[in-house]
C-alpha cells in the first residue's frame, strides 16, 4: 500500500531530504507539501494572511465550509489546542515582525482557526493523507494546525527534530513525549568531563562579565528605519518624534553592554519601554551567598516553550508556581535571555515577578556559569541550563518537555517534587553517561536542520542527505524505532 505524505519541509535541505525519500521508497509518495513558493502550498502565506500562491494555488481558492473541522473544534481539549494556535500565531502579529497578519482581536484568532480547521481538515482528507511528517517540532501555526487535525483524525504524525548532539537527531510522535525514552543499561556510555560545558555555538558573542555601554549599531539603525517605513511614514517626517527616538534609543543602547544589540532583528516603539526597564537592573552588586534556585528565562517566541513548554509557556506562571513550592529565606534570581526582544515581556510580566518577595532580576553580565555552581538546583522550562546544570552535579527542575527530562539529577514539575528532594539529589556522573549513551543509541545519524551543520566537523551535504532520508523512510514505516516512543 502506498503511503500518501503530507510533510511541511520549508528549508532547501530538507526539501533535498524528500526528493531522495520518494527517489528511494516507491511505495511513499508526497501527496501534499507546505513549504516555500516551490512546493504545493507556500507555508508563510498562512501565517501572514497574504496571497502568496504554491504549486498548486492558495489554500483558500475555492473554498466552502465542509465542516472537516468539526473533528478538532468539537475535542476535549478544544480550548487548550487553540490557545497553543493562538499563542503560535500571535508570533506574526503587528508589534512582533514586520511582514505580519492584520488580526488584531480575540475574536479575529478565534475565528481564523476555525476556518484553518476546516480548510485543512478538508485538504487532509481530499488528498487521502496517511501519514504527516515535520522536520521540527510544530510551533509555527502551519503546522501547528496540521498537527493538530492529523491527531483528531487519527492520521500517525512523525515528527523530526536536531539535538545538541553534532550529526544527530531525534524523532517522535508528539511533542508531549519529548525527552521520554526506555532505559537501557546495556547501552554504551556517552563519555562527558565532568563540569564540562556545552558547545553552545548560536550563544557564541554572549560575555558573562560586565562591560562599558554601547552605542546604536548599523544593524539597529536599519531596524529602526524599517519600522519607520512601514509603520510610521508619517512620524518620520516628524523631527521632535525622531529627536525623542533617537535619543532613548541612544540611553538604551548606552545603558547595555556593548554586546547586548537590542534592536539588531526587530524594532517596535513597545520595546523602547522593555529595554529601559532592563537597564535598570544592571548597575547592581550580586548576592551569590545563601540558598536560591537559579532560573534563568528563556528566549520566545520560540518552539523550545511556545510548544514545549505547555501551559508554561507563560514563565511568570513558571516562577510563580517554584516560589509555591520553596521554603522561605529560598531566593529565586532570574536572568533574562540575552536575546530576548519585547515579546511576552510587558509591563505587567515584571509587576507579576515584582510581586514575588523571594525573586530578584539579575543584570545580563551576571554569570550564568557562576550562578549554576552556586545554586541549590537550577529550573526552566526546557532550557539547555538544565543539561549544563546536571553535567557539573548540579540538579535540575524542569515544567516542560525537554529533551533531557529523563536523564538523572533532572526533575519534573508534574512528578510534584519538594524543594528538599531536588536540593538533596545526588548525581552519579557513571549513570549521567550511561542514560546520555542510551539516549544517543535512540537518536538518528544526519541532519534536519541546516542552523546546526556548523557543528559537523568534515560535513558532507550528499552523504547526510541520503542518510538522513533512509532513516526517515524507516521512522515513517516503522522499521527505525523512534527515540521519544511515549508511553
Amino acid at each position: 500500500m502506498t503511503m500518501r505524505l503530507m510533510v511541511v519541509s520549508t528549508a532547501t535541505n530538507t526539501d533535498a531530504i524528500l526528493e531522495k525519500l520518494v527517489c528511494k521508497n516507491k511505495d511513499i509518495k508526497i501527496a501534499l507539501h507546505m513549504g516555500h513558493v516551490t512546493a504545493d502550498i507556500k507555508a508563510s502565506a498562512i501565517t501572514r494572511m497574504n496571497t502568496r500562491q504554491g504549486g498548486k494555488g492558495h489554500l483558500f481558492a475555492k473554498q466552502r465550509w465542509t465542516g472537516a473541522g468539526q473533528a478538532l473544534i468539537e475535542s476535549p481539549d478544544f480550548l487548550d489546542q487553540m490557545e497553543t494556535f493562538i499563542d503560535h500565531l500571535h508570533r506574526r502579529s503587528d508589534i512582533n515582525a514586520h511582514k505580519n497578519h492584520p488580526l488584531r482581536t480575540m475574536q479575529d484568532y478565534v475565528d481564523y482557526y476555525h476556518i484553518l480547521a476546516d480548510v485543512i481538515g478538508q485538504a487532509l482528507i481530499d488528498k487521502g493523507i496517511t501519514h504527516c511528517l515535520f522536520f521540527n517540532v510544530p510551533h509555527l501555526t502551519y503546522d501547528t494546525i496540521v498537527f493538530q487535525m492529523a491527531k483528531v483524525l487519527d492520521i500517525p504524525c512523525t515528527i523530526v527534530t536536531e539535538s545538541l548532539f553534532p550529526d544527530r537527531f531525534f524523532s517522535l510522535r508528539d511533542p508531549h513525549e519529548f525527552g521520554r525514552f526506555p532505559p537501557d543499561l546495556t547501552a554504551k556510555p556517552f563519555a562527558i568531563e565532568q563540569g564540562s560545558r556545552p558547545d553552545l555555538f548560536y550563544m557564541q558573542g554572549i560575555k558573562q562579565e560586565p562591560e562599558a555601554g554601547g552605542r546604536p549599531t548599523l544593524k539597529g539603525m536599519a531596524q529602526i528605519a524599517t519600522f519607520l517605513a512601514l509603520k510610521r511614514p508619517l512620524k518620520a517626517l516628524n523631527p521632535a518624534y525622531l529627536w525623542r527616538l533617537t535619543k532613548d534609543v541612544s540611553r538604551i543602547y548606552g545603558g547595555l553592554p556593548k554586546w547586548r544589540d537590542p534592536f539588531a532583528k526587530f524594532f517596535h516603539e513597545d520595546a523602547l519601554e522593555y529595554f529601559d526597564h532592563l537597564t535598570s537592573f544592571e548597575d547592581q552588586v550580586l548576592n551569590l551567598d545563601g540558598d536560591f534556585v537559579y532560573f534563568p528565562l528563556q528566549l520566545q517566541p520560540e518552539m523550545t516553550t511556545s510548544s514545549l513548554g505547555g501551559r508554561f509557556r507563560d514563565q511568570a506562571h513558571a516562577i510563580e508556581t517554584l516560589a509555591d513550592m520553596l521554603p522561605k529565606g529560598v531566593r529565586i534570581l532570574v536572568k533574562e535571555n540575552p536575546k530576548q526582544g519585547s515579546y511576552m515581556r510587558g509591563p505587567m510580566f515584571f509587576h507579576r515577578l515584582g510581586r514575588i518577595a523571594s525573586v530578584t532580576l539579575l543584570p545580563s553580565w551576571a554569570d550564568t556559569h557562576a550562578l549554576t555552581a552556586k545554586a541549590r538546583f537550577v529550573a526552566s522550562i526546557t532550557g539547555t541550563v538544565g543539561w549544563e546544570a546536571i553535567r557539573q552535579g548540579t540538579p535540575a527542575l524542569v515544567f516542560g518537555s525537554a529533551w533531557y527530562r529523563g536523564l538523572p539529577g533532572v526533575h519534573h514539575i508534574e512528578d510534584a517534587p519538594t524543594y528538599e528532594a531536588i536540593r538533596d539529589t545526588q548525581i552519579d556522573h557513571y549513570a549521567l553517561q550511561q542514560a546520555v549513551g542510551a539516549l544517543l543509541a535512540r537518536s538518528h545519524r544526519g541532519l534536519v536542520d541546516r542552523h546546526y551543520v556548523k557543528m559537523i566537523k568534515d560535513f558532507d551535504e550528499e552523504v547526510s542527505t541520503a542518510q538522513t532520508a533512509k532513516i526517515i523512510g524507516g521512522l515513517l514505516k516503522g522499521s527505525v524505532p523512534l527515540t521519544f516512543p511515549g508511553h
